[in-house]
């Protein structure tokens, strides 16, 4: 049930980070608060196709 996810930066676009997540609990697309190195700080990073 648990599949990779890429997650991208919602500022620059840039893809920073894969994950796993498990569909049957989270079926809609999730959003992190993570480190962009391209910002240098911290951003909001959501999960793309």
């Amino acid at each position: 049930m648990r599949v990779n996810i890429t997650l991208a930066c919602t500022d620059c676009g840039e893809r920073n980070y894969i994950s796993t997540k498990n569909k049957r609990n989270n079926p809609d697309r999730i959003e992190l608060k993570k480190y962009c190195p391209r910002e240098k700080r911290t951003t909001v990073h959501r999960e793309t196709k």
